[in-house]
């Protein structure tokens, strides 16, 4: 279950980018839906409330740490992609895994085996055949939105670290910072944004619906997710994460058009092979 849980996130953010970019055409930024329905996630997960507020105790620096650094990988990961080049955004993104590797060591104390450093290696060779475009250089950051999806991947690697290190929060606690962070780092960049209402003017029936099951889809899928890394090891989840970027290819295949070329299918292959392995990852020190 815990193995489903991470693959449903990847799942789901593999298809997820397409409402966003119906909702950009139809006039709305994507700040302001990625606010709306991380706010509507939090409405249906309304019912954890009362186990939240029973852990209200319990809260501190690990839970504001994951407040944070889920809210910055969400919105730093839809600003990056909105305003920069999709292809060096992603793959800086998709750096998440040597992070991870660092944060697990510093955070939890995982130590990789040699064969956990191969899988690792053989995720990130499968991102680096997928999004790397020779003509643009070594994954550097060159602008704001290369850094901001730099940013982003290592907000997206400490996150999960950090759901694991916090044991003693439960899902639903994890699953409402994840919800809380993300729509409260959007509130100022909204703000500072301005023009907020005339957006609103552009949202029919039928994009409030789309946006309605969005955030029901966010609902549950976050909490699939927490409840899966907080059993998983953050580098064996990191892994399984890798897998959005082979639904994205063939998402955008059947669902924009665009044509997988062979190297697409071949990073594909070398991430499904890292995915499949990723059971094998293992630590000599467990979470303390």
């Amino acid at each position: 279950m815990p193995i489903v849980g991470v693959l449903s996130g990847a799942l789901v953010w593999g298809l997820i980018w397409y409402p966003y970019r119906v909702l950009q055409e139809a006039g709305m930024s994507g700040a302001l839906a990625t606010f709306i329905t991380y706010a509507l996630a939090m409405g249906f997960g309304v019912f954890m409330l009362p186990r939240v507020w029973r852990e209200r105790s319990t809260f501190g620096g690990w839970a504001l740490l994951l407040i944070l650094s889920a809210g910055w990988a969400n919105l730093g990961y839809v600003l990056g992609m909105l305003h920069g080049e999709v292809m060096r955004v992603l793959l800086l993104f998709y750096l998440a895994p040597v992070w991870t590797i660092l944060f697990s060591f510093w955070l939890l104390g995982e130590r990789l085996n040699r064969y956990g450093y191969g899988v690792i290696s053989l995720s990130l060779l499968g991102a680096m055949v997928m999004l790397w475009e020779p003509s643009l250089g070594l994954p550097v950051p060159q602008n704001l939105s290369e850094w901001l999806g730099l940013s982003a991947g290592m907000g997206f690697a400490l996150s999960n670290v950090t759901s694991r290190r916090a044991a003693h929060l439960s899902v639903e606690a994890k699953s409402f910072s994840l919800w809380l962070g993300t729509a409260s780092l959007t509130l100022p960049f909204l703000l500072w944004q301005g023009g907020v209402s005339a957006q609103f003017t552009h949202i029919t029936s039928g994009y409030w619906l789309m946006l309605v099951l969005m955030g029901l889809v966010l609902c549950a899928t976050s909490f699939a997710v927490q409840y899966g890394v907080t059993h998983l090891s953050a580098n064996r989840a990191v892994v399984l994460f890798l897998f959005e970027l082979v639904v994205a290819a063939i998402s955008s295949y059947f669902l924009a058009t665009e044509a997988m070329e062979l190297r697409d299918w071949i990073g594909a292959t070398l991430i499904i092979s890292a995915t499949l392995l990723s059971g094998r990852l293992s630590s000599e020190k467990p979470v303390g």
